[in-house]
């Protein structure tokens, strides 16, 4: 299993799939569709059935056909193809055997290496295979390694037919790292009692807690006049926005939170003396914290409005996702089940909250419970991202297992 999960895991990796949040295709790029289709031949290459594209939403379905007589209900694993928006030209990943736990160069030429005084997480791996970038792309274990888990999961489990299981669904779809992926996710096709994305980091994560997310889009109006004749006319846009920023909580930023703290962050920002235009994300766990949250941000409008009564300040507020665990506490099943696989491989579960989104989160609000498995990846979304084989083949494990628990169980 380990060639092979090395060897399926540098091919996807070397195809550059990044995903692009100003196109309006499905998928947001060519790429993508390739990377799917040829996803679907090896599929069922691989013996799956029932495997198909689907142009609506960019995904590739199949099914690993149950093997047992007793009646087992459907379980599915769903990862995600895209990669992000950083370098995905020319991804030449490299092989470290036997982690020594020093410096890892990653490029002579622009002395990027990979140095456990920066990230002290590489002391966890010593001893491990790691998989690296080359220092000039990222690597895209989120979520190449997710993808490479599944099929060798669904290969392993081919391979020993005395493993009984019921059908277990895959899916692999596009533009997760975008936030739009899993929109059109076609659940009643997939039609599981539950499932998981297998798109975490280190090993013994289960996360089935995510943000509530929204994005506010802030806009300024002012009146720009010659600055000679200024006084009492002017209304700088460009200060105004600085001062709706200065309003907002200081401390409620990325920066200063962990855990299930929320935040607000302002992602763009573009003006002149007329016109000031910014783009915030808002996040909390706490649907009710959530909803201060924007409503702190009609309250700062409403307050620099009647400050500035000659300007005009919009905000527009838009719902980008919930927290799942809302829905997952009513059923604790699929969480539940993933603790006990990792607990008889000897892994240690980790259970905690996502400080982001996950394609799980929408597939949970249409009906199937989705909670979150570690793929063995770290420092995701850049140069200095890597994979460690090890742990990634305890992922494929992990799938494994909770398959053979599920159709004893369920």
């Amino acid at each position: 299993m380990r060639q092979n999960y090395i060897d399926r895991f540098i091919r996807y990796a070397k195809i550059n799939t990044r995903s692009d949040s100003e196109s309006h295709t499905i998928p947001s790029t060519p790429s993508q569709w390739d990377f799917v289709n040829m996803l679907k031949d090896e599929l069922i290459e691989l013996g799956l059935v029932d495997v198909f594209t689907n142009p609506e939403n960019g995904f590739v379905m199949g099914t690993l056909k149950g093997n047992t007589l007793k009646p087992v209900t459907p379980l599915g694993f769903i990862s995600h193809v895209d990669t992000a928006d950083f370098n995905a030209e020319n991804i030449q990943p490299r092989l470290v055997e036997n982690y020594d736990g020093e410096v890892i160069v990653l490029d002579d030429a622009t002395k990027t290496s990979l140095d456990p005084k920066v990230f002290p997480n590489l002391k966890n791996y010593i001893g491990h295979t790691l998989i690296t970038t080359d220092g000039t792309t990222l690597l895209g274990a989120d979520d190449k390694a997710g993808v490479t888990a599944i099929i060798e999961a669904c290969r392993y489990l081919l391979n020993h037919p005395e493993i009984e299981h019921g059908d277990i669904r895959v899916a692999f779809g596009p533009d997760e790292e975008i936030g739009v992926g899993a929109n059109r996710f076609d659940a009643k096709a997939f039609n599981t009692d539950f499932a998981y994305t297998v798109d975490g980091s280190y090993k013994g994560q289960i996360e089935y807690e995510c943000f509530n997310a929204a994005s506010a889009k802030v806009k300024i109006t002012g009146i720009s006049v010659h600055p000679g004749t200024a006084k009492d006319k002017m209304i700088n846009a460009f200060k105004l926005a600085m001062e709706f920023d200065r309003l907002l909580p200081e401390d409620e930023v990325p920066e200063k939170t962990s855990g299930r703290e929320g935040f607000f962050l302002c992602t763009e920002m573009k003006s002149t003396i007329e016109e000031a235009t910014m783009d915030y994300i808002i996040r909390d766990h706490d649907k009710q914290l959530f909803l201060d949250k924007k409503e702190k941000m009609i309250h700062i409008k409403n307050y620099l409005q009647a400050k500035y009564p000659n300007a005009k300040i919009e905000v527009t507020l838009k719902d980008s996702y919930y927290n799942m665990a809302d829905r997952i506490k009513e059923d604790m099943r699929s969480v539940d089940l993933a603790k006990e696989a990792m607990d008889s491989l000897g892994i240690t579960p980790i259970v905690e909250p996502i400080r982001g989104g996950t394609d799980g989160s929408k597939i949970t609000f249409m009906g199937i419970n989705t909670p979150n498995l570690f793929t063995g990846g770290e420092n995701f979304h850049g140069k200095y991202e890597f994979l460690s084989v090890d742990d990634g083949l305890e992922c494929v494990k992990t799938i494994v297992k909770i398959i053979e628990l599920h159709a004893l169980k369920y």
